[in-house]
């Protein structure tokens, strides 16, 4: 791929920030910039949030209270005319694509928040583009660093549930409105691209796929159910439901000698974000999950409560700025993000035709 850029158009670096700092932009400021890039960035060890795009007046008022000195630009031209060494995109789905070629093309290294593109062909033709340009890029899949799926891998590497045959994850909540929102691209797009990318990243690719979905609009589930056979033979069982008053486990891993099950529905570090904590402010603490949100490995006729491990959303950027610095890869490959979508257009399909989908036939 290349070294990567190093781009500083417009005006010179803030002499308050050194040049080991990476100085990154984001567009976008609505609940993901607001809470899942703006403070995640701005507490990151080698990173300064230096720029926000958005034009809404209500929005600039929120980055000035909560990012003082912060510039607020109208647009993706004058962020980067501004001086910038890398940009977050965290806008409505649907523009993911249209905004994230636009800064590869001009030289600069980017995140994309999920979905990373609405279909195969257009995340396909993103990573395309960045390697021509020698240009980094990364999905934000910040949930491979949620305190219950690091527990999950670390069951999985002791050994202690034999053969494992069955990964059963679920995304379901409870929300007041009838169908999630459109800027996610449809709940199969947005709770899938996390439940998608987690299964590929525990248990490697997928060759078959079975889909349900419960259609409240075009492209808009509040219901998905989706089925993932392995190429290891392994077999994945996932579930995203925008209105589900009972949330079922988070995990259940199960293996010939025993199974590991989260009950806690969601990772607590969403719910801090939103709250105002930061990993800035919490420092060693942030991350740690509650006793009563630990898993319970059940082995025969015995159990065992694990704790968990520490929630690091606090990780990502760091790795995303070392590797803009040329000081190692980026946190995630953005071929996952291919691989991602790949397997999400093979649900679609699934679920419109009532069939099992065979991935490489979705594959161009």
């Amino acid at each position: 791929m290349g070294p990567p850029r190093r781009v500083t158009r417009g005006r010179p670096y803030d002499p308050r920030v050194s040049d080991a700092v990476v100085r990154f932009g984001l567009v976008g400021y609505g609940f993901g910039g607001r809470y899942f890039h703006a403070p995640l960035i701005a507490g990151a060890p080698g990173c300064a949030l230096v720029g926000v795009v958005t034009r809404s007046p209500e929005r600039r008022a929120e980055v000035a209270a909560e990012h003082p000195g912060v510039a607020v630009h109208d647009s993706v031209d004058a962020l980067v005319a501004a001086g910038v060494d890398a940009v977050a995109v965290s806008t409505p789905a649907e523009t993911h694509s249209a905004v994230t070629d636009e800064l590869l093309r001009r030289g600069v290294p980017v995140v994309c928040d999920k979905p990373f593109a609405l279909d195969a062909d257009a995340a396909r033709a993103t990573v395309e583009l960045a390697e021509r340009e020698g240009v980094l890029v990364s999905p934000y899949q910040n949930r491979r660093w949620d305190s219950d799926l690091l527990t999950v891998r670390r069951v999985l590497d002791e050994g202690r549930l034999g053969e494992v045959r069955r990964f059963e994850s679920a995304f379901e909540r409870w929300a007041p409105d009838p169908a999630p929102p459109a800027a996610g691209g449809g709940l199969l797009r947005d709770f899938g691209s996390h439940l998608v990318d987690q299964a590929l990243f525990l248990f490697g690719p997928v060759d078959r796929v079975y889909a349900e979905t419960h259609e409240v609009g075009p492209e808009a589930e509040d219901d998905v159910r989706v089925l993932l056979h392995h190429t290891s033979g392994m077999s994945t069982h996932l579930s995203g439901a925008w209105r589900q008053g009972a949330p079922g486990p988070r995990f259940r891993v199960s293996g010939t000698a025993g199974s590991f099950v989260v009950t806690e529905p969601m990772d607590g570090q969403e719910a801090a974000l939103v709250a105002g904590r930061t990993p800035a402010g919490e420092g060693d603490a942030w991350g740690e999950e509650p006793e009563s949100a630990w898993g319970t490995l059940h082995l025969g006729d015995s159990d065992e409560v694990v704790a968990s491990e520490r929630g690091r959303w606090d990780q990502y950027y760091a790795q995303f700025a070392a590797a803009v610095r040329g000081e190692g890869p980026v946190p995630v490959d953005p071929w996952d993000a291919v691989a991602t979508a790949t397997v999400l257009d093979a649900a679609r399909l699934s679920a419109a035709e009532g069939r099992t989908v065979d991935v490489a036939a979705v594959v161009r």
